[in-house]
């Protein structure tokens, strides 16, 4: 069972982030502030669940959190600022859009820019021990996966509908058989760097 909070009586808002490492899309980040002493026996890190468990934990989360938000960062602006300060970015934006101003902030990760002077805690694989950075992760992956999937109906032949823009195989045989879309990040090494043996 994953934990309610971190602090005993500020208010939390849990924030992680999707797509950090994908060669096309945006870079998504979700937060949410859940009510003290939640319990939720399923809802963990979105990684570890199916898709129609993670949809459904969407509408529960909605429905129970004090405040939640989803807030992106165009792969556009990860050329120009870099992935990681995107990442940070998405999750200000995130926090920005919360209807509760929250007291304490848990970030999912090992580093953070500070926001609006809110202490905040950065924990390492945060989404499988707090219930807040699940939450988080669900909301922003089915946000971004749900994204994905309509932009392979005008992008087909990458395989977004399946690997969310991640570097899979499907993905970069798209790449070396139809070349880039205005989608993808040209900052990354979108096709691997092969030495030929002779």
């Amino acid at each position: 069972m994953l934990r309610s909070s971190f602090t005993k009586d500020l208010v939390e808002a849990g924030c992680d982030e999707v797509g950090r490492g994908c060669l096309a899309g945006p870079v998504v980040a979700a937060a949410v502030i859940l009510p003290k002493k939640y319990k939720h026996k399923l809802l963990t890190d979105s990684k570890q669940l199916k898709k129609k468990d993670r949809e459904q934990l969407q509408e529960e989360i909605k429905g129970a959190a004090l405040a939640w938000a989803v807030a992106e960062v165009s792969h556009e602006e990860i050329d120009e600022i870099n992935i990681l300060n995107a990442s940070f970015k998405a999750m200000h934006l995130a926090l920005d859009q919360l209807e509760v101003v929250p007291e304490f902030l848990l970030i999912d990760g090992n580093r953070f820019t500070t926001y609006r002077e809110i202490e905040h805690q950065c924990i390492v694989k945060g989404d499988s021990k707090y219930l807040s950075i699940a939450a988080a992760s669900i909301l922003a992956k089915t946000y971004r996966d749900k994204l994905m999937a309509e932009l392979s109906d005008q992008y087909p032949g990458y395989g977004w509908e399946s690997n969310m823009g991640y570097p899979t195989i499907q993905h970069r045989n798209g790449i070396r058989l139809l070349g880039i879309t205005p989608y993808h990040r040209r900052s990354f090494q979108l096709l691997p760097a092969q030495l030929e043996l002779f």
